[in-house]
């Protein structure tokens, strides 16, 4: 695979806040509010922070990359959902996201797969780019439901 790039503009607008865009992505107008999280200072609820993003980066990847491999392993699935959480703490005098906390459901129409969307759900987590990028810890609790 030849090498890719993913470009990201920043703009601040006003005290710790900004927008961010892609060029990529100008058609769509898929702009983000980002701003410094509430727990420290000046920062701002109710809008996406890195901290946000980072979590998000992790998961959404979980799950593009489980969608691949589930279509390629012929996985008879209804559905895919994944809660997630970051963890930030101070070590040595630095902030650092020190783990990901991944909960993700795959809802499968019959029990006997049970097993092999478990495995499939590793696996996507063992084969996520950035999973594999980023030094952070990665947790995960799986959940197989049988569709009702």
């Amino acid at each position: 695979m030849e090498k890719h790039h993913y470009n990201v503009d920043i703009d601040w607008r006003q005290d710790r806040q900004g927008i961010m865009c892609s060029p990529e992505l100008a058609e769509s107008n898929n702009c983000i509010e980002i701003a410094t999280p509430p727990e420290f200072p000046k920062g701002m609820p109710n809008i996406w922070s890195p901290e946000h993003l980072f979590t998000a980066a992790v998961s959404s990847c979980l799950m593009t990359t489980f969608l691949a491999i589930a279509e390629n392993s012929k996985l008879d699935f209804s559905g895919f959902s994944c809660k997630s959480k970051g963890v930030l703490e101070r070590v040595d005098g630095k902030y650092l996201m020190t783990e990901i906390i991944l909960e993700p459901t795959v809802t499968i129409k019959d029990e006997k797969d049970r097993e092999r969307a478990e495995r499939i759900v590793e696996k996507s987590e063992a084969a996520c780019l950035i999973s594999n990028s980023i030094k952070s810890k990665i947790t995960m609790e799986i959940t197989i439901k049988i569709e009702a």
